[in-house]
């Protein structure tokens, strides 16, 4: 396979941007609300609910029966805002290895106050989780299933002192 064109990947998000992209004071109401949940899989209710709850400080909100996989929890995390961080557990499915799909996830970036930033990289230190740091606003680092976490300080909205919404 060879690399692709940067003109023609470029020129391509061009037309894209012309043709979506409207200058916020055009732009219609979403017809959403917010993000609801973003729901991942877990290998292990009490490893995630420690690793979300103790280290990144995310409160846990509720504990239910998944309702689609007998013997399965459906567990959610309080990332603020009204959002919620949630996972399922499937007992005996054996789903492996965490694994960037076409459709799947990428990362979860989550936006946290400066001040807590710095304390939970603190924590992430102490804990010896690797991380990498970007841009002087960005961790990203590994659940524990492998799934990509960032924690940003940016205001939400923002991506590195850039208006994103």
């Amino acid at each position: 396979m060879s690399a692709p064109d940067p003109a023609a990947l470029a020129a391509e998000r061009e037309r894209l941007r012309a043709t979506y992209l409207r200058p916020a004071a055009e732009r219609p109401a979403s017809s959403a609300r917010g993000l609801h949940h973003t729901a991942l899989v877990s290998g292990d209710v009490e490893r995630t609910t420690r690793f979300y709850s103790e280290l990144l400080e995310f409160p846990l909100t509720e504990m239910i029966d998944n309702r689609d996989y007998p013997g399965s929890t459906h567990f959610f995390f309080d990332i603020g805002n009204g959002n919620l961080l949630a996972f399922f557990d499937f007992p005996g499915l054996g789903s492996g290895p965490y694994a960037e799909v076409l459709g799947g996830l990428h990362h979860v970036a989550i936006s946290v106050e400066p001040e807590r930033w710095s304390a939970l990289r603190a924590k992430l230190d102490a804990a010896g989780v690797p991380y990498a740091h970007h841009s002087g606003t960005s961790l990203y680092f590994a659940g524990p299933d492998g799934e990509r976490l960032e924690l940003i300080c940016d205001p939400l909205g923002e991506m590195y002192g850039e208006a994103v919404l």
